[in-house]
């Protein structure tokens, strides 16, 4: 999963301590099923034994194009092939997802402020910081700069920007984030966009500059943690790189005192643009003085990593052409580069091992099921969650069944198993008819649906699932709530500690964990594992396929044609 702010992630699990001191205490054994039709289980020891090896030292964290990853790709194609499931990559159960690995050279970055014939140069990586180029070895430019506040467009939320300021050749000076006015969730959608945006209207660079709100949830200076870490980005068939503008010379954020220069004869200083964002403003863009000087020099390699698909064929001879799809990530963050720390193995256990687990036991329920769903299920293991959700977007992009026959998606990523959890949360359950489903199957194990209790970090676009959503496809991604029914263990102060000590860290292991929680779980795995398979046998076996619910953003955008709005 990526990152989530820690200031706003504390207020969220404060009001969810006190929520919790409200409920009822109840037994912390995983609930039986009420629907007796649904009998069949999940085993926690085939949850427990898929997240030991997944997350064993002997995969060394699972990096992306590792042979540790590349180990558990096939163990997961082993457990498909066990289970009788038919291949559905490129490659047998295999789809190779072809990816370009850039570094810097570290001694070559240049950055320099040229204002009536006065330079004035930023030092790396304490005053600015860039990363490698994903389609050049070598660049040298200069350019004149326009400051565009946020540097969003939306047509939607009437938005733009760029009104009025001409960029072409030119260097944007971007703020970072987006207006706190617009709803988190598709704000989030639109401030991704904004370096495709720069290059669309013809701007050869970008530049961000630091502010007193992001300083204090994120410091300046925490970026030089990430300086000698490739870049990774999956290729098309032509070779270019997915998400690259190479249009765009100059890329890099600059800290807030240094910034100052940029902003030193321009008609608004940048105290004020910071004070404008003190009262909730959208600071207007100008036009700013001079021209920057920069250089960077980048290297290239080549590598592979796997996506892994199975699918089962549903029964039905007309809906069997369709898919609910279920994903979840195999990748992790590999071996750290701190060589002070006795243990540098990301191993993992509760991102993703436990979600690729419970994907494993719920492709098993599947399998064993006296009734065949209507509709195929395919299981999709994706690559590179960790790099920017690579494996899922070149799955997207690259479907290997037809991509408007793709109904659903329900996405597993770390499901934390710490504490026997009441309810769940289902980023993205109220923009669909997923919603329904999904409560009505967490019901039938006494498990409520939770609202979204992160609504600020727009969890629902941070996560595989969401590279499906923008080929149209309704998707959920499925996380353990907040509440616990074990009174002496608050779930969401469980939740938050894993995310504060552990997640990746080394100790997400057996024995960080245990060390810190007691006993792992695992019969909460198989309890999740039976919540998916309900709702993948209520998508599959429902007359109709999943619809975009009228007012939802998402489905306004990215919603097709074959998905009736309701």
């Amino acid at each position: 999963m990526k990152t989530i702010h820690w200031l706003t992630l504390g207020s969220a699990l404060a009001l969810s301590a006190c929520q919790q001191t409200s409920q009822p205490p109840t037994a912390a054994a995983a609930p039986e099923v009420a629907n007796k039709e649904n009998s069949q289980r999940a085993v926690a020891e085939r949850v427990e034994a898929h997240m030991l090896f997944l997350a064993d030292d002997a995969l060394a964290g699972r990096d992306t194009g590792s042979n540790g990853h590349l180990i558990a790709s096939h163990y997961i194609a082993s457990n498909f092939k066990q289970l009788g499931l038919q291949p559905a990559g490129t490659e047998g159960y295999l789809q190779p997802v072809p990816m370009k690995q850039s570094k810097l050279v570290q001694s070559s970055p240049k950055l320099s402020l040229t204002v009536d014939g006065k330079a004035t140069d930023f030092a790396f990586p304490k005053q600015f910081m860039t990363g490698p180029s994903s389609h050049e070895g070598k660049v040298d430019v200069s350019a004149g700069l326009v400051f565009v506040g946020y540097g969003l467009v939306s047509k939607e939320f009437g938005i733009d920007d760029y009104a009025g300021l001409d960029v072409k050749g030119k260097v944007v000076v971007i703020l970072p984030g987006r207006p706190e006015s617009l709803p988190s969730e598709e704000a989030a959608h639109i401030a991704s966009l904004k370096a495709r945006t720069a290059a669309e209207k013809g701007a050869v660079g970008m530049i961000t500059i630091n502010t007193p709100k992001d300083e204090k949830m994120r410091p300046f200076a925490q970026g030089a943690l990430f300086l000698h870490m490739p870049r990774i980005r999956w290729l098309h068939a032509d070779g270019v790189a997915e998400g690259d503008y190479p249009q765009l010379k100059i890329s890099a954020s600059l800290d807030m005192k240094p910034a100052e220069a940029l902003f030193a004869k321009a008609p608004v200083s940048l105290k004020d643009i910071y004070a404008q964002l003190e009262k909730k403003q959208a600071p207007k863009g100008f036009v700013l003085p001079g021209e920057v000087n920069f250089s960077r020099q980048s290297e290239h390699q080549q590598i592979s990593s796997p996506n892994v698909a199975a699918v089962l064929e549903g029964s039905d001879p007309v809906l069997k052409n369709e898919y609910v799809v279920v994903t979840a990530h195999s990748d992790h963050i590999g071996v750290g580069v701190d060589m002070r720390s006795k243990d540098r193995i990301n191993n993992g256990l509760m991102d993703n091992a436990a979600g690729v687990a419970i994907m494993l036991e719920t492709a098993r329920l599947f399998v064993n099921s006296p009734v065949k769903p209507k509709r195929s299920i395919l299981f999709v293991a994706v690559t590179g969650e960790e790099k920017g959700l690579l494996g899922a977007d070149y799955f997207a992009h690259n479907p290997t069944r037809p991509g408007d026959k793709l109904v659903a998606n329900v996405n597993l990523d770390m499901p934390v198993l710490l504490y026997p959890f009441a309810d769940i949360v289902a980023f993205g359950a109220n923009h669909s008819s997923l919603g329904p489903v999904v409560a009505k199957a967490a019901g039938l194990y006494d498990v409520k649906l939770a609202a979204d209790p992160m609504p600020d970090q727009a969890i629902f676009t941070r996560s595989d699932h969401y590279t499906l959503v923008k080929q149209g496809v309704p998707s959920v991604f499925l996380m353990t709530g907040f509440t616990s029914r074990d009174p002496k263990q608050k779930g969401g102060e469980v939740w938050g500690k894993f995310f504060a000590k552990h997640y990746h860290k080394p100790t997400d292991d057996v024995a960080g964990l245990t060390k810190d929680f007691g006993a792992i779980r695992y019969d909460y795995g198989a309890l999740f594992a039976d919540i998916n398979y309900a709702i993948g046998t209520e998508i599959a076996n429902a007359p109709a396929r999943p619809t975009w619910n009228k007012e939802s953003f998402f489905g306004k955008i990215f919603g097709k044609d074959y998905n009736t709005v309701k």
